[in-house]
This record gives structure tokens, C-alpha cells and sequence, in this order.
């Protein structure tokens, strides 16, 4: 790490995207692979205004693809990278993503999602949930945050580049096209002030020494020969997924303890749950929230725990139904009543939460 951008603690007002090149810088990123497309581009403008001043460097690729396999390519050499990308420009890395979760490369993407199919709206929405999960060719052996404010966003971005290279998992940081726009404030802060120590980074290839003499040789294969061969690569990649899961995964609650219905949700649409709570709460309907902040690992345990105590289930999202098919195989077997609120590529506010629960009640 050069320096430190960010000197103690101080409160800032600013967009999320300029929040997300903070903390890139915090977090001690070398580099930056990028190539434009709405709503990241602030991520980009940003950090090639901040990274001269800290020596920190940037590339622009010719496409998405190449700055997929770029980011990929400077974190084998040892560099702490990122890149960061929004819909047909999530697409389109899915082969570089794909490849740094055969290959265990500690590759951080930040996704602001925006309106889909194809190029729809560059807005706001959270039609990027599957994509990003489970997207490629692959048993999507990533970690997902999905963050709700502009403190999230600063927080898990720089969590991000520590559980990357902690676990050899590609990592995301899910936003959405609201949070990359609006202007909020936040709290930044040099994270060794907070006890916060970024892990090491190392170089994958180009090791000193002769292999298989001086060091053992280095395994970086997304190809492979036989069936068999493959089958064996997989089911420990997934083992070594599963092991290292309960250490990552993350969930917050509301007003669960004695909750009746309770409000299913991530990200953004999180704060809209959070105020119809309170507005309902007031009226004496017993609502609460679960939150899972990592989609991937998801805490399947401990939503199922919350919902089998609960009267009504009322999943809430701005896609039609890609978080709830992520939910559900959690609730497998329970009999709560459940309703929906599917909103594909459109906000949804506070109001309309608390009329749906008054309807289901």
C-alpha cells in the first residue's frame, strides 16, 4: 500500500460510485481494469481521478470481456485489482468470472445493477441477483454482498478485497443503479484505525525457484482432460466452498423475535422494509425483517429458523422472483404462508409494503 488516501475517520455527502473508488483506494487497490457502461461509469471517472495522486494505475479495456480477464490477469501477478461493471456488462464478464472460480482467483467485481433483459433501462433494478450468483458455466463459487447504503458500500468493498484473497473466491459487491447515483452520507475511514488488516497479497504465477525442486508447482488448470478428472477438481472446489461458508456468510434481522409476518428482502429494497416495520409497528401489526447481506453463501439456516416461527411470509424484490428461487430452497418444507411483491427494474417504496401486509392480515 502506497499511502493512505483516507487519513482517520471523517464524514462525507457523496455518490455511491465515488464512495466505491474510496474504498477501492482505502483498501489499498493497486489497479483498476474498466470499461464504461451506465450506471458504473462514476466508479471509473473517479478512480482515474484519485489514482495518479496515490500511485495507483488504471487500464481501460476495449470491451467488458477484457476487463474481466484483465482484472483477472493483474491479480495472478500479485496486484490487489478490481473491476466494475453494470447488465450487458455483467453478461459479458460471466467467461472471467467463470474462470476465476475454476482457477481461485481473488478477483473483486462490483456490480451496480440496471434495468434487463438485454439493454432496457439504465436505471435501477435487481435483475442481476441470478446472473451474478450463479451466472457462467459453473456451480457459482462466489461471494456475493449485496449492500443497501452508501456505508455498506464502503464497508464491503474493502471486506471484499480481504475475503478474496482470504478464501481464493472471486467476490462481489452487488449495488444497484440507485445507490451508484444518489448522494448520501457516510462515514470513511482509514481501516487500520478500525483494526481492519488487508491480507497480503502474492503473486500466482511467475514464482521463484524451479518447480518441483525448489517449490512445489503451481495448479492454475480451467481445462481439463477427462470426465473423471474434472468431477474431482469440482467436488473439492465445492467442498472447499462449503468449509469456508459459514465463516463468510451474513444475515441481519428486524423485529423478528415476535414477528407474525415477516418481510423477506436484500439490498436497497431493504430500507423501504425497514420503514413500513416501523409504520406498522406503530399500527400493532407484529412485522418484522430477515436480510441476507451475503447471497452467496446464502444463510439458509437461519431464515428458516426466523420464517417457521412466523404466521406470513411477504417476499419482496425489484425482479420478478430471482431472489425468491434463491430463498426458497431454504424454506423447503415449511407450510408459511408466503405472498410476493415482484417489481422487475421499478423501486418499491415503504407505502406499498405496508398496504400489502394490512391486505394479507
Amino acid at each position: 500500500m502506497a499511502d493512505k488516501p483516507i487519513q482517520g475517520e471523517k464524514r462525507m455527502f457523496m455518490t455511491g460510485n465515488e464512495v466505491c473508488a474510496y474504498a477501492a483506494l482505502a483498501a489499498g487497490v493497486d489497479i483498476m481494469y474498466g470499461y464504461p457502461i451506465t450506471p458504473q461509469n462514476e466508479i471509473m471517472h473517479y478512480w482515474t481521478r484519485l489514482a495518479p495522486k496515490h500511485n495507483r494505475s488504471f487500464l481501460q479495456t476495449e470491451d467488458e470481456i477484457s476487463a474481466g480477464f484483465t482484472t483477472c490477469g493483474g491479480v495472478l501477478s500479485g496486484k490487489r485489482a478490481f473491476t466494475a461493471t453494470a447488465g450487458p456488462g455483467n453478461t459479458l464478464m460471466q467467461e472471467p468470472m467463470s474462470m476465476a472460480e475454476m482457477m481461485r482467483i481473488p478477483a473483486v467485481f462490483i456490480i451496480q445493477q440496471r434495468g434487463g433483459p438485454s439493454t432496457a433501462t439504465v436505471i435501477y433494478s435487481q435483475q442481476e441477483v441470478t446472473m451474478t450468483c450463479y451466472g457462467a458455466n459453473g456451480e457459482g463459487l462466489r461471494v456475493v454482498y449485496s449492500t443497501a447504503n452508501h456505508q455498506e458500500l464502503y464497508d464491503y468493498t474493502i471486506k471484499a478485497f480481504n475475503t478474496a484473497w482470504k478464501y481464493r473466491f472471486p467476490t462481489f459487491v452487488l449495488g444497484d443503479g440507485y445507490q451508484a447515483k444518489m448522494r448520501e452520507s457516510l462515514t470513511m475511514y482509514d481501516p487500520e484505525l478500525r483494526g481492519i488488516k488487508m491480507v497480503d497479497t502474492y503473486p500466482l504465477v511467475g514464482l521463484p525457484g524451479k518447480a518441483g525442486a525448489d517449490r512445489d508447482p503451481a495448479h492454475l488448470r480451467n481445462t481439463y482432460n477427462t470426465e473423471e478428472e474434472l468431477y474431482e477438481v469440482v467436488k473439492e472446489l465445492v467442498a472447499t466452498y462449503e468449509k469456508f461458508a459459514p465463516e463468510i456468510v451474513e444475515h441481519t434481522t428486524m423485529e423478528c423475535d415476535d414477528a407474525e409476518v415477516v418481510i423477506l428482502c436484500h439490498g436497497i429494497v431493504s430500507r423501504a422494509a425497514v420503514e413500513a416495520i416501523r409504520e406498522l409497528r406503530a399500527d400493532g401489526v407484529k412485522a418484522g425483517m430477515f436480510r441476507p447481506i451475503t447471497l452467496r453463501p446464502f444463510p439458509a439456516e437461519p431464515l428458516r429458523n426466523v420464517v417457521q416461527k412466523a404466521k406470513k411470509l411477504l417476499i419482496v424484490e425489484s425482479a420478478e422472483g430471482q431472489f425468491a428461487r434463491l430463498a426458497l430452497p431454504s424454506l423447503y418444507g415449511l407450510t408459511t404462508p408466503m405472498e410476493t411483491i415482484f417489481k422487475p427494474g421499478q423501486g418499491i417504496t415503504s407505502d406499498e409494503i405496508v398496504k400489502k401486509i394490512k391486505a394479507m392480515a
